[in-house]
């Protein structure tokens, strides 16, 4: 009974210390012809294309994408 108790305690420890999981946010999607995938894992268009290269297939614009938010714009003094 001690041991799965201690087996219960650990996993509650470990399971508590790990980061949530985060969708990636890349603003480019290579459209694979032929396989009929779809990986939006590009930062870049040229990147996006040098991974098409002799494969086929089109870049486009992610619709997804939600660029990182940058710091506010300063107030205007009074």
């Amino acid at each position: 009974m001690r041991i799965l108790l201690f087996v219960l305690a650990i996993f509650a420890v470990t399971a508590g210390i790990g980061s949530p999981a985060q969708a990636q946010n890349y603003p480019w999607c290579a459209q694979y012809s032929g396989l009929g995938g779809t990986n939006c894992g590009f930062t870049t268009y040229a990147q996006c294309m040098a991974t098409l290269a002799g494969m086929g297939g089109f870049c486009n614009a992610n619709t997804q994408y939600v660029p990182p938010g940058g710091r506010p714009a300063p107030h205007a003094r009074r």
